[in-house]
């Protein structure tokens, strides 16, 4: 995805949630100069593979969701998906993550040869100074919700999870799954929820992009407010 298809949507998103564009820009540029540019061969068993992007959601434990993870080509996880999955021994091909929950996840990914995908906004830019630079660099995917400047990458996708979505897309996954992903999960907060209807909503956009059906969105889709996207 260009930078011009999605920035449309991220207005959306600021707008709705009130984010200050020039903070995101800070954190974006103080993670390119932390960071070198991203060696996609790393990733290269995405392309033209099944990949299950996993979320973080409770659903993630079930057998069912480890199963389809197990017998993917490649796994994408948001967050803390990947402690649950490396504890059930599912393996991780790439790390999503905004470095909210757990940052020495991110350092030992990185420091065995696993690429984390880590992403700048304006409420993270304290946790980018103090966890990037810890990190090994050539498996750091440095990436952001504004324009991409230097290092850093900007594929689509709002959070953890639908980003893991976008980045397979842009690397050229033929199949994906979605496993870990809790929608109406109860136990979430206002934001939270906000967000997974926005989660929700880019799948939704993704899907369409890729004359695709997604088995996650099924039951769901007329439900889904798409006023904000650009579907033409």
């Amino acid at each position: 995805m260009e930078f011009d298809e999605w920035e449309p949507v991220y207005e959306e998103i600021r707008c709705e949630f009130g984010f200050d564009r020039s903070e995101d820009e800070r954190t974006r540029d103080v993670l390119a100069s932390l960071t070198s540019p991203f060696d996609v061969t790393h990733l290269s068993v995405l392309e033209d593979g099944h990949v299950a992007i996993a979320g973080a959601g409770p659903s993630l434990t079930d057998e069912s969701a480890l199963e389809t993870a197990r017998r993917a080509d490649a796994v994408v996880a948001a967050s803390t998906a990947v402690d649950v999955l490396e504890d059930r021994d599912v393996a991780v091909d790439c790390m999503v993550t905004d470095l909210d929950k757990n940052p020495d996840t991110v350092r030992r990914l990185t420091d065995r040869g696993t690429p984390v995908a880590v992403h700048a906004h304006g409420d993270n830019l304290e946790a980018v100074r103090s966890v990037v630079p810890d990190c090994t660099d050539a498996f750091v995917l440095p990436t952001t919700q504004v324009e991409p400047r230097g290092p850093v990458r900007n594929v689509g996708g709002f959070t953890d999870g639908d980003r893991g979505a976008f980045l397979a897309d842009h690397l050229g996954a033929r199949r994906l799954s979605f496993v870990g992903w809790d929608f109406d999960d109860p136990s979430v907060d206002p934001m939270k929820a906000t967000k997974l209807e926005w989660a929700e909503r880019l799948l939704y956009w993704l899907e369409r992009r890729r004359n695709d059906r997604f088995v996650v969105l099924d039951g769901r889709r007329d439900g889904i407010d798409t006023e904000p996207l650009p579907l033409e």
